[in-house]
């Protein structure tokens, strides 16, 4: 399989933001997102102005997923770390590479970076995939206060 990796471009917004809603009701993902928040997930990676970077897989013309990252800074490790916020692929382009691909992109954007990502604990395909790619475990109870509206 023969794909590109590139920035997202605002002419991919509608494609990606209909793959957030396939993402974010699937058993990958806790919550369901709403439009307003995929919405502001686009925007965000295409402003340049925040820590989020979009990216689309293609193959051909055809966005066949998209990834989204985030920069951030780590004191545990004592530096700047890269988190693998969103990584969905098309279902019928699962175990062909994709995901492998696009970490390998990211390394190479961020060769001196900690990579870190989440994943549902029973979502074993992308954690068999986290664990080829040398990602491991840590034993955190992850929390979140959402600020009030």
């Amino acid at each position: 399989m023969n794909i590109t990796i590139r920035e997202m471009r605002r002419d991919d917004s509608a494609v990606v933001v209909d793959m957030m809603r396939k993402f974010y009701t699937s058993p990958a993902v806790i919550t369901n997102g709403s439009e307003k928040i995929f919405a502001a997930n686009v925007e965000n990676c295409l402003s340049g102005k925040t820590c989020a970077a979009g990216f689309v897989f293609v193959e051909g013309a055809k966005i066949i997923g998209y990834g989204i990252t985030a920069r951030s800074y780590s004191t545990e490790f004592g530096g700047e770390c890269i988190w693998l916020e969103d990584i969905y692929i098309a279902e019928e382009y699962r175990g062909r590479g994709v995901g492998s691909e696009f970490v390998r992109y990211v390394q190479a954007l961020y060769p001196d970076k900690l990579l870190r990502l989440e994943s549902e604990p029973d979502n074993d395909k992308a954690l068999g995939l986290y664990k080829r790619l040398g990602f491991r475990k840590l034993p955190y109870l992850e929390l979140i206060c959402v600020g009030k509206d």
